[in-house]
């Protein structure tokens, strides 16, 4: 492969925000590597998105550093490197905090959170001799909360702190940036076997100042935005898409 060919590896990215991020990095070109652990909607992507453009996808626990550390060999070896790591992969466990066990909370900390600190790890090099990017994704919960949600909020608030450690960190060489997705709809973005067609009432879409629901196109977006020479300057941040809702205040 040659160097004019960018590279990304998108981490949980057969199904919802990853699987649309998938399709735009294809659609611009890119040489991707999809990881996810179902196995099921990895058949499903591959048979889908391969007419796109070179697509790899492979089945693994993203939360273990075995899974890591093979995901990048393989991307390496089928690729030639690595431009562009996105680290997407994502679970809850929503239980009140006295009923959630400590395995759990592990296992949340692990995929979310960890899985961001392993590929930086075992790619760290392989960007810098492409001065690559790498993108997280948090969410809005590090700025808010539901109830319930401890596990996961913490992983989120995690990801931003070691988003802009990593920035300084990893920085000339390569940038990393951090998205924080609001409200996506992602039902028509699943496996199979469980995708619909979302339907959302008036007041659902009129909670966002922009009038509408977010969509995992909204989060692809500014991936490949901030992967681009137009984002030469941004490093460190975090972008909250979330259609303004963060931002109003609602009394009930």
């Amino acid at each position: 492969m040659t160097d004019k060919r960018r590279i990304a590896v998108v981490t949980g990215g057969a199904q919802g925000i990853g699987r649309a991020i998938t399709r735009q990095l294809l659609c611009e070109g890119w040489l991707v590597t999809v990881v996810d652990i179902d196995e099921e909607a990895c058949v499903d992507i591959s048979e889908e998105y391969s007419s796109l453009g070179s697509l790899l996808v492979k089945v693994a626990d993203i939360g273990t550093e075995m899974g890591v550390e093979e995901v990048i060999d393989v991307t390496v070896g089928e690729f030639g490197g690595i431009d562009l790591l996105v680290n997407n992969a994502g679970i809850g466990i929503n239980k009140p905090v006295a009923d959630l066990t400590l395995d759990e909370w592990n296992r949340v900390m692990s995929v979310n959170l960890t899985s961001v600190f392993l590929t930086a790890k075992y790619a760290v090099q392989h960007l810098r001799e492409r001065n690559g990017s790498i993108v997280n994704i948090a969410s809005t919960r590090v700025l808010m909360s539901e109830a319930n949600t401890e596990a996961y909020s913490a992983t989120k608030g995690g990801i931003v702190a070691l988003n802009h450690a990593l920035a300084v960190s990893l920085g000339p060489d390569v940038r990393v940036n951090c998205i924080s997705p609001g409200w996506i709809e992602t039902g028509n973005w699943q496996k199979k076997s469980r995708r619909h067609e979302p339907v959302h009432t008036d007041e659902d879409q009129m909670q966002h100042p922009v009038g509408r629901v977010g969509t995992p196109d909204d989060i692809a977006a500014m991936v490949i935005y901030l992967a681009g020479e137009q984002a030469g300057f941004i490093t460190g941040q975090n972008f909250v898409i979330d259609g303004g809702m963060t931002k109003k205040m609602i009394y009930v």
